[in-house]
């Protein structure tokens, strides 16, 4: 099911006067409540702009719901508050970013989950990615991996703090991904390489999807969606040009 724009501006409402089952509300949520609202009307405004690329004019259900509870105030440095829901990246220290809210939206949409999923995503970064898929596979888990110690710890504190219990931040080399933890439903990298690490391919479960950005830092890169078949092979489709920081770790070598 697809969401139109008057139901998630609704639900926004909603959840930021106070979250009906009184969980996950940062400090005064409803100081945001206008800036959320124009956030996910720049998200829809782009997403139907570019309805013939992307192949949707809304958003799916789960992820509309999701983008319209999570609190991306908390999730950006104190004094980028103000600028917390703006369709743009943010910085969020050590040379990371908070990606912008379209894009994140999109490829959590790409990734197309259910709610018992278990995903992971590479580059945990400050949270707020991991917290969003958290809305989405509700009964299922997160597994996401930063390879900064002090964004992943910085991250878990602040996940726990927001009471997203299905989120497990791990610290380590993403590229690697975590076998121990595979197969996946789905893997979002939220950083670009100029080629899709093959353990993550391999920790793909079939009819799983891989999301994320391929190309060299500083040159295009090229949003990309890989699916695997029941029969092991993988079809790729490229859905759009993005700009993304690079993966680090082993894809430097």
């Amino acid at each position: 099911m697809r969401m139109s724009l008057a139901i998630i501006v609704g639900l926004i409402m909603t959840v930021m006067s106070g979250n009906e089952n009184g969980s996950r509300t940062g400090p005064d949520p409803t100081d945001y409540s206008g800036p959320h609202q124009a956030m996910m009307q720049a998200i829809h405004n782009d997403i139907a702009r570019n309805w013939q690329v992307l192949g949707r004019e809304n958003l799916s259900e789960p992820v509309a719901l999701a983008m319209a509870k999570v609190p991306r105030h908390e999730f950006v440095p104190p004094a980028l508050r103000r600028s917390a829901y703006a369709n743009h990246p943010l910085p969020i220290g050590h040379g990371q970013t908070i990606s912008q809210p379209t894009i994140v939206a999109l490829m959590t949409d790409l990734m197309a989950v259910g709610a018992d999923d278990t995903v992971l995503e590479v580059g945990t970064g400050s949270g707020y990615q991991a917290a969003v898929l958290s809305e989405v596979v509700t009964r299922g888990m997160v597994h996401t991996i930063e390879i900064v110690p002090e964004l992943a710890e910085t991250a878990r504190r602040r996940l726990a703090a927001l009471a997203y219990e299905n989120v497990v931040v791990h610290t380590g080399d993403g590229y690697l991904g975590l076998p121990e933890e595979a197969p996946f439903a789905a893997i979002m990298v939220t950083a670009a390489a100029p080629e899709i690490p093959p353990p993550l391919l391999e920790q793909l479960a079939p009819g799983g999807r891989l999301v994320m950005p391929v190309g060299n830092h500083g040159a295009t890169q090229w949003l990309t969606v890989v699916e695997r078949n029941r029969d092991g092979k993988f079809d790729e489709e490229v859905v759009l040009p993005v700009r993304f920081v690079p993966l680090t770790g082993i894809s430097e070598d």
